[in-house]
C-alpha cells in the first residue's frame, strides 16, 4: 500500500475543498459545533465524492449525521460499560485507601490489580472497535443500512482484502499525522486551542477522505 499517496491525496482533497473557499470553511467550523451537520458532511465524503462535497440540503445532512452518530454510539457501548466498571473500581480503591487502617490490605491490592486489568481490557477493546469502526462507517455510508454497519463478517472480509497489516499501518499513519497537528497547536501559547478549532474542518475532511481511500483500496464497490 502506498501510504504517501493516501496522505497526499487526502491532503489535496481537503485543501482544494476548503482553502480559498472561506465561506465553506466557516460553515464547516459552525457545523463542528452542531455536530450532526459535520457528521452528515463526512457521510458525503465516505460515499466517494470525487471532490469535497458542497454544503447544501442541510436537513438531509443533519439526518445523515444523526444516523452516523447512532452507529458510533452503538459501537461505543462496550467501551462505555468497561469505563464505568474501571472508574467505579478506581473510586472504590480510593475510598478504601483513605481508610487503609480499617481495611484488609489484600483487598486494596486486589482492587488495584482489577483496575489495572480493566485498563488493559479497555485499551484492547477500544483498539479492536476502532479498527472495525474505520471500515464500518464507510460501509454504512455506502449502503445507508444500519445492518451493514454491523455486518462483521463482511467488514472483516473487506479488511482482509486490504490486508490486515497494511490496514493497521495505514490507520496508525493517519492517527500520527492528525496527532502531530493537534500537539503542535496545543503547544502554541494563547491561540493554540483557537487555531486547532479553526483547523478542525481541514482535519475532519482529511480523515474522512483518508478512510474512504483506505476502504476503496480493497477494490470493491460495497
Amino acid at each position: 500500500m502506498d501510504f504517501g499517496k493516501l496522505v497526499g491525496d487526502s491532503f489535496e482533497y481537503a485543501k482544494e475543498g476548503l482553502v480559498g473557499k472561506w465561506v465553506t470553511w466557516i460553515l464547516l467550523i459552525i457545523s463542528c459545533i452542531i455536530f450532526p451537520l459535520i457528521m452528515g458532511y463526512i457521510m458525503r465524503v465516505y460515499r466517494g465524492a470525487g471532490s469535497a462535497p458542497e454544503l447544501n440540503e442541510w436537513g438531509s445532512m443533519f439526518i445523515d449525521g444523526i444516523k452516523l452518530f447512532i452507529v458510533g454510539l452503538i459501537y461505543a457501548i462496550p467501551i462505555i460499560i468497561i469505563e464505568v466498571i474501571v472508574l467505579g473500581s478506581a473510586f472504590l480503591t480510593g475510598v478504601m485507601a483513605q481508610n487503609y487502617s480499617q481495611v484488609n490490605p489484600d483487598a486494596i491490592l486486589g482492587l488495584i490489580g482489577a483496575v489495572l486489568f480493566g485498563v488493559i481490557i479497555l485499551a484492547v477493546v477500544s483498539i479492536i472497535i476502532g479498527l472495525v469502526l474505520a471500515t464500518a462507517v464507510v460501509r454504512f455510508a455506502r449502503t445507508n443500512t444500519f445492518g451493514e454497519a454491523f455486518n462483521f463478517s463482511a467488514i472483516f472480509a473487506h479488511i482482509g482484502r486490504i490486508g490486515m497489516v497494511s490496514y493497521i499501518l495505514a490507520l496508525i499513519v493517519m492517527i500520527v499525522i492528525i496527532g502531530i497537528v493537534e500537539v503542535i497547536c496545543m503547544f502554541i501559547p494563547y491561540v493554540g486551542l483557537l487555531l486547532l478549532f479553526i483547523l478542525l474542518p481541514l482535519l475532519v475532511v482529511f480523515e474522512a477522505r483518508y478512510l474512504t481511500l483506505l476502504y476503496d483500496s480493497a477494490g470493491t464497490a460495497a
